[in-house]
């Protein structure tokens, strides 16, 4: 009973474990990373482009193109830059209407009327073509992206027709679309290519071989193509595709341009942004039609990258067109020269006219000179409609000499202010584009300027500058990586600095933790110009804003599972502020809540796969038992039999496997790091637990076909495998049809679904059957077992009533093995149904029609595992045993399956054709010959 109730437990355990992580995981967008977007506004039209028709590609049956026109704003006249979007998984070529609807009401400031801004510049309107893929789900399915990719191809050289010879297309991509995108390089005719929310390096599912070599050609693409390309990702916020897939590989010095951006780090964006809302997010959109208009007018990669960095920028580096250093001369002896004593910081609220401050630079070296500006700029960085305000910042070596030169910053960008009173980003609003600071921050070295010179000019009384030194030397945490597990983790901060540098650095960096940030204030705080704002940077595309009023959640998508970057240690933060406030301290802590949601999101598929190895390793004992003893354990006795022996041991050897510095791409995709080798034995239990649960599910399913069938269907008394003409005739039609039309995933379902009849109506007469999900049958002795004669079955000799019980059990492993490997077919499965019900049998559904995949559970099911050999029930000393492949099954499952899942199936076709083939193949044709 003890056992009983310890499987009850773990199957409940993981039951409870799936919704928590559901829970915490869908959590994320309120807690982890909130959005902030405004909802954009347009009035489409679409015209639809006939004369794309089969003459250009025979796939013009599947699918369509259209030309996108702002209704009462423009004609459908061509007369602009070609730009070309493609959308993705399950995607619709209306997407496209939220960015170029805000090209076109940049372009014109009312219909027909180019906008004054562009009077003089050579920038022409942008043309928005867009492809329609009927919703095709090309996220599961290789060939479905290979004929988008061959349609855009198709579909770029019939746009271009229209237009001169020398043009250029802009291509975007939006989720599976940017993959699409990156598969057409190189292309002579490209010219920049925008990607939002693409899993670049990591397919988001991995239930085909064909999807791998599509980005395996990718990635030799980014690194050999010299196209500008620039992805977008939407961060935490994003629940369908985790965003550190979305990073694009760095780019080596004087290499192809290649730019990942967060939108949290995005200037003037600030925010989380979702999967779907990427493309009508405003404070994303306006920037990327801007730049798409920008880049009409750019003839060589070198400008479009100027543009891109212009137009979509982050911070981390230095803006384009920034003023070189220069000698100027400036009076400093005027009446509007203002000295500022040693120490003291430059507040001005509401300033007006123009005036200079000089700082005398303190004799500590070296020092950091801070400078913000809210509202106006700081060339060439400002927000998109700055006010007059305008600041300036010049090294002097003495106040007599006029000579003084122009500073170069360390750090100039655009920071957000997040309002007071209001969560931030604020929901379904955001930041507006005029709201930010400028933060301007340059290292003085005390030999080379005795003063620092702002200059402020044309203040009209709106906005505010604080400016001021601090120390150079960061704040740094030996702290190990434990810590923060264990205990809080304490930061002192400075007094009255203008911004701190906070290095932690051993702590973990990675997508599978979140850390809790609590700050602690001496005094109440409320009004203050620059509220204390905290920057996470944890990766050189990857920067979060927090305002310090409350706890803040800290993540990073830098190191990941599965992705060949090594796991980083050490965690960045900044603390601006404008010392109005007294920040004390800063306590560190993991945020368990938090760290699980993210855990889910990227363990699904071990556990899938992991389920289908737990099987196949019960199967291998049960299998093992029957080869000494003769008579097959029912399914539930194994299960049990492995729950309360075998998974301790299993827990106790994979918790030490994970700490081996194993490749990425295998086992968890740990690398053998500490603090995530207890993941493992979580994925373990909780697999182990739904395999139970799935068996209980399964019972359940079948008992109102055995109550249907009770009345009179018996099992078939099979006398071995009877292969007569007529059965070969009918397997063979059925592969011939599998080969030419039908994927091999639908005779899968096929198999699967006249199996699980078979198991429910095939009820052993003359033993009660397991209703109860943990009956225990008795094992008979091994001396008591009747021995199986296949001679004399062959003879017409009725089974025995253990023969008749092992091939019911038999089925019944057969049974929940291949349920466990029903999801990974079912994928593809459900891509040939969309393709059926969208556009028929207009193309060859190609790659799918590989006979073997399916042929073992073909021949399993229809002449019965016992009888074809899987877990052959005979007495045996041999010591060799077909029983080994399910082992070798197991341990793919377990080591190679989470990262690429198609290995779990292709494995368990392989593996049981070997057992096919071994245990039954001489014996069937012996038979056959007769």
């Amino acid at each position: 009973m003890t056992r009983h109730i310890f499987v009850y437990l773990i199957g409940f355990f993981s039951v409870i474990s799936v919704i928590v992580f559901y829970l915490a995981g869908s959590d994320i967008v309120d807690t982890l990373s909130p959005q902030g977007c405004r909802m954009s506004w347009m009035s489409p039209s679409y015209v639809l482009q006939t004369s794309f028709d089969q003459s250009w590609t025979l796939l013009a049956k599947r699918y369509s193109l259209w030309l996108y026109r702002e209704v009462g704003w423009e004609t459908s006249e061509l007369r602009g830059t070609p730009v070309l979007f493609i959308p993705g998984n399950a995607g619709s070529s209306h997407q496209v209407r939220s960015i170029a609807s805000s090209a076109t009401r940049q372009y014109y400031s009312s219909p027909y009327d180019v906008s004054p801004e562009f009077w003089s510049r050579p920038l022409k309107p942008l043309d928005f073509f867009a492809v329609e893929f009927n919703e095709d789900l090309s996220a599961f399915h290789g060939t479905t992206l290979d004929s988008e990719k061959q349609y855009t191809s198709r579909a770029i050289d019939y746009i271009l027709s229209l237009y001169p010879t020398n043009t250029t297309i802009i291509i975007m991509g939006h989720s599976m679309g940017g993959v699409v995108a990156m598969s057409l390089l190189p292309h002579p005719k490209i010219s920049t290519i925008i990607t939002m929310s693409t899993p670049h390096t990591l397919p988001p599912a991995r239930f085909d071989r064909r999807i791998g070599r599509i980005y395996s050609a990718n990635l030799a693409s980014l690194n050999a193509d010299f196209t500008p390309v620039l992805s977008l990702c939407g961060g935490s916020t994003d629940l369908m595709v985790p965003s550190e897939s979305c990073i694009l590989p760095l780019s080596p010095d004087n290499g192809p341009y290649r730019r990942t951006i967060f939108t949290s780090a995005l200037e003037g964006c600030w925010t989380g942004v979702g999967h779907r809302e990427m493309v009508w997010c405003h404070q994303v959109r306006w920037r990327i039609a801007r730049a798409a208009l920008e880049l009409g007018a750019a003839t060589t990669p070198s400008d479009r990258t100027v543009i891109l960095d212009t137009w979509l920028r982050d911070g981390h580096t230095l803006p384009p067109g920034l003023p070189e250093s220069k000698s100027v001369v400036m009076n400093l002896l005027q009446e509007n020269i203002v000295r500022m004593h040693s120490g003291e910081r430059l507040v001005l609220r509401n300033p007006t006219g123009s005036r200079t401050y000089v700082f005398s630079v303190p004799p500590a070296s070296p020092a950091k000179f801070i400078l913000y500006v809210y509202g106006g700029s700081i060339p060439p960085t400002s927000p998109r409609h700055p006010l007059p305000l305008r600041a300036s910042v010049y090294g002097c070596s003495s106040l007599n000499d006029a000579q003084c030169t122009t500073l170069q910053p360390v750090v100039l960008k655009l920071i957000p202010s997040p309002i007071v009173g209001k969560p931030f980003p604020v929901p379904q609003e955001g930041s507006d584009e005029s709201e930010g600071v400028v933060f301007f921050e340059t290292e003085v070295e005390h030999q080379n300027a005795n003063h620092i010179v702002v200059q402020i000019d044309h203040a009209d009384g709106r906005g505010w500058v604080i400016g001021g030194f601090a120390d150079a030397k960061p704040i740094v945490s030996e702290a190990g990586a434990l810590a923060p597990f264990v205990s809080r983790l304490s930061i002192k901060i400075p007094e009255d600095s203008l911004v701190s540098d906070v290095k932690l650095t051993h702590l973990l960096s990675n997508a599978l933790l979140v850390y809790r940030a609590t700050p602690k204030y001496k005094s109440v705080c409320t009004d203050a110009l620059l509220y204390p704002l905290l920057q996470h940077t944890s990766h050189p595309s990857e920067t979060h804003y927090y305002p310090l009023r409350k706890p803040v959640l800290l993540h990073t998508h830098g190191s990941a599972p599965y992705l060949p970057t090594p796991f980083n240690r050490g965690i960045n933060l900044t603390v601006y502020t404008s010392s109005e406030c007294q920040l004390d301290t800063l306590e560190v802590t993991v945020d368990w809540w938090g760290t699980v949601g993210r855990w889910g999101v990227r363990y699904w598929s071990a556990v899938a796969s992991w389920a289908v190895g737990i099987v196949a390793f019960v199967t291998f004992n049960a299998w093992r038992a029957s080869e000494t003893t003769g008579v097959l354990p029912p399914l539930s006795v194994s299960l049990s039999s492995f729950v309360t022996g075998w998974l301790s041991q299993s827990l106790m050897a994979v918790w030490v496997f994970s700490l081996l510095p194993l490749k990425p791409h295998v086992w968890l995709g740990n690398t053998g790091a500490f603090a995530f080798s207890f993941i493992a034995p979580m994925v373990l239990l909780i697999a182990t637990g739904l395999v139970v649960v799935l068996w209980w599910i399964l019972q359940v399913l079948m008992m109102p076909i055995r109550i249907f069938h009770k009345s009179g269907l018996r099992l078939q008394e099979s006398s071995g495998i009877n292969i007569s003409r007529n059965t070969l005739v009918s397997m063979g039609l059925v592969l011939l049809l599998i080969f030419l039309l039908v994927p091999w995933q639908v005779a899968f379902l096929g198999c699967w679904i006249y199996h699980c009849y078979t198991c429910a109506r095939n009820v052993p007469s003359g033993h009660p059957p397991s209703n109860t999900p943990m009956a225990l049958t008795p094992v008979t002795p091994r001396n008591q077992v009747e021995e199986m004669d296949f001679s004399a079955n062959d003879a017409g000799s009725c089974p025995s009533l253990i023969q008749r019980q092992n091939a019911t059990y038999a089925s019944q492993y057969l049974l929940l093995l291949m349920t466990w490997l029903l999801p990974l077919a079912a994928p593809v499965l459900a891509v040939w149904i969309r393709t059926l019900a969208t556009a028929g049998y207009t193309t060859p559904f190609d790659g799918d029609h590989n006979v073997f995949f399916v042929v073992p559970f073909i021949l399993m099911v229809e002449f019965g595992p016992w009888e074809i050999g899987f877990m052959k029930t005979s007495v045996t000393n041999t010591r060799f045993s077909s029983r080994w492949a399910l082992l070798a099954l197991f341990s793919i499952a377990l080591v190679g399956g989470p990262r690429r899942t198609y290995l779990v199936f292709e494995a368990a076709s392989f593996m049981l054709g070997v057992i096919v083939s071994v245990e039954s193949g001489p014996r069937v044709w012996r038979r056959y010959q007769r």
